[in-house]
């Protein structure tokens, strides 16, 4: 947090550069690679439909994917902004997941945990941030505490299917923010989809609440 605020303040003075291209901007990513980030999008975004529907923005390809490891892994939380409002555009065009979802007074939106050690190893969860931009543009509340991961998992991408199921049981509890108050149905944020073993986990624990998910969301997804 103590290197987020310098690097705040610095930038008052100083012209930040581009985390992807170092080339000098105005904003937090240059135009041009936004415009390579842009060329990841899927036409109106990437729809699944299902049990839960999903809603993909890009491919997890090219500038996007260097974005997301910029984003996760380089200290540049502030590029889940514009992630956050692309993925946020998309969701408002797609009628087949806002048309009544933006009249439900008690939808909220829940982004994918991280464990506490990562997140304060890290410094912030990613989902969050993504999540919180999404709730900037569509105005539905973000409920940050809506879940709690009270088990430390290994990273999923190294794991087959069967072992992904394995490695998230019971990796996820109600959290804070639903312990005292009624809420019917929420909107799942995650950065990156990939077989959708950590959001069946989490629909499932919200399931056994009486809590409806009536979507999926991600930034990028690992599939064609």
């Amino acid at each position: 947090m103590l290197r987020n605020f310098f690097k705040a303040v610095l930038n008052l003075f100083l012209k930040p550069n581009c985390p992807l291209c170092d080339r000098p901007t105005d904003t937090q990513l240059c135009p041009y690679c936004q415009k390579q980030i842009l060329r990841c999008q899927f036409p109106r975004g990437k729809q699944c439909s299902g049990e839960v529907p999903l809603l993909v923005w890009g491919q997890y390809k090219g500038a996007l994917k260097q974005a997301i490891v910029a984003m996760k892994y380089n200290n540049h939380p502030e590029l889940a902004q514009p992630l956050g409002y692309w993925l946020a555009e998309t969701w408002l065009n797609t009628s087949q997941f806002n048309s009544s979802n933006l009249n439900n007074k008690r939808l909220v939106v829940v982004p994918i945990p991280m464990f506490p050690e990562k997140q304060k190893k890290r410094g912030f969860n990613q989902a969050e941030l993504l999540a919180r931009s999404f709730c900037q543009v569509t105005g539905l509340p973000l409920k940050s505490q809506g879940l709690e991961r009270i088990r430390d998992t290994e990273a999923q991408f190294s794991l087959s299917a069967q072992q992904r199921q394995e490695n998230l049981k019971d990796a996820f509890r109600l959290g804070a923010d639903f312990r005292q108050s009624k809420v019917n149905s929420v909107l799942i944020v995650d950065d990156i989809y990939t077989t959708g073993a950590t959001v069946k986990t989490a629909i499932a624990t919200f399931r056994r609440h009486q809590i409806r998910v009536v979507g999926i969301l991600a930034i990028a997804t690992t599939k064609s």
